[in-house]
């Protein structure tokens, strides 16, 4: 019995010590002038879905829940964001380059189209970011015409 009351005051000692090396959940300042929504916002229902399922990976705007603050989930968690917002950031949009907007857009059907996004690991906890056929197919038509718009525009120039 002593050596079982050793093991978890141990493991309660590490447990605590652990939450001093959180990472930091910063939600970086949106520019308007290169935030998706509000250069070039969805359709509701388009918007709605990426708020849903997308937004706190893929943006600035990110919704910490409270296990992004117990370690160990919150390193998981402040990992996923960073790499979530390095490949796709509606809140650091490319407004201006046309061509890579319309890779972005491209790259979003893709990625919904092959269930890649959202990812299992985010839907296991955030049920309400289950996308239906349905919604997959309105999020990837509304990105392949976006994807279409982007390169009538990048060849117009």
């Amino acid at each position: 019995m002593k050596t079982i009351l050793k093991w978890v005051v141990v493991v309660l000692v590490v447990f605590v010590l652990v939450q001093f090396a959180n990472p930091s959940r910063t939600n970086p300042p949106v520019d308007p002038a290169k935030n998706l929504f509000a250069v070039s916002p969805p359709p509701p229902a388009v918007a709605a879905l990426l708020r849903t399922s997308c937004m706190d990976c893929h943006s600035s705007e990110t919704r910490w829940p409270w296990y992004s603050h117990v370690a160990p989930m919150s390193w998981l968690v402040a990992n996923d964001v960073k790499e979530g917002r390095e490949r796709l950031n509606f809140s650091s949009w490319p407004v201006t380059d046309h061509g890579r907007a319309g890779r972005k857009f491209g790259n979003i059907s893709d990625e919904v189209d092959e269930g890649n996004m959202p990812p299992k690991k985010y839907t296991l906890i955030h049920r309400d970011a289950v996308l239906t056929a349905a919604q997959r197919q309105t999020i990837i038509d509304w990105a392949d015409a976006q994807a279409a718009q982007m390169r009538t525009a990048g060849t117009a120039k």
